[in-house]
């Protein structure tokens, strides 16, 4: 399903999409309510969705992902954006990667890309614009160090739990760890890798986005 309350750009979508046989576009939307409603009568496997659309032109694309994370934890959203926001990008990412993408609109118009990360989503991957994951763990630490060296192998498996959306208690379970044990690692981890307290971005987001960039998201 894609929404969006530019004209253009729901065509544009259709049109691009067409030309892809392994996607089918079950329905174009212009607003957040009338999307919400075509979900809960038939769900798709992927929401593509703009970030502002009426009745606020806001952040309903993110409230619409950070709903369907409970209503429907295993259904893929792109959210669209016409600019490079870190704030959104983390807004986005704070319940977990799974299954979440964050597409600029000057890249929709590339299939492969497109098609791809509509793919990736729905298969429960995380794709963030690389433009946007640069952006963000730039300032952190240097390019040339990476997870390997920098966490053990035990850290490296509890970052991904994190960048899975998992709490320190979900992770102790999985990973048959104390919940004080799973503090300490996460603790020893945001400090290995530099992440201080941020106001508008949690440490985990942060950690989140420096473990998609290693995975050449």
């Amino acid at each position: 399903m894609i929404a969006d309350d530019s004209y253009l750009i729901r065509e544009g979508l259709r049109q691009v999409l067409a030309l892809a046989p392994e996607i089918e576009i079950t329905g174009l939307y212009a607003d957040a309510p009338s999307l919400l409603e075509a979900i809960d009568q038939a769900p798709p496997d992927v929401v593509v969705t703009d970030i502002r659309m009426p009745p606020t032109q806001t952040d309903e694309g993110m409230q619409i992902a950070l709903r369907l994370r409970t209503t429907h934890p295993t259904m893929g959203v792109v959210v669209l954006s016409q600019h490079e926001s870190a704030q959104y990008a983390a807004q986005l990412l704070a319940t977990g990667a799974a299954g979440r993408g964050y597409l600029l609109k000057d890249r929709i118009h590339d299939l492969d890309h497109l098609v791809s990360t509509i793919k990736a989503v729905a298969a429960g991957e995380c794709r963030i614009d690389p433009r946007l994951v640069d952006e963000l763990v730039a300032r952190r630490r240097p390019r040339s160090q990476s997870l390997q060296e920098l966490l053990t192998p035990r850290q490296r498996e509890i970052l991904k739990d994190i960048a899975e959306g998992k709490s320190n208690t979900a992770i102790a379970e999985l990973r048959g760890l104390t919940l004080r044990a799973v503090e300490k690692h996460v603790s020893e981890i945001f400090s290995r890798l530099g992440l201080a307290s941020d106001e508008t971005i949690s440490r985990r987001v942060h950690a989140t986005l420096l473990f998609l960039a290693q995975q050449g998201t």
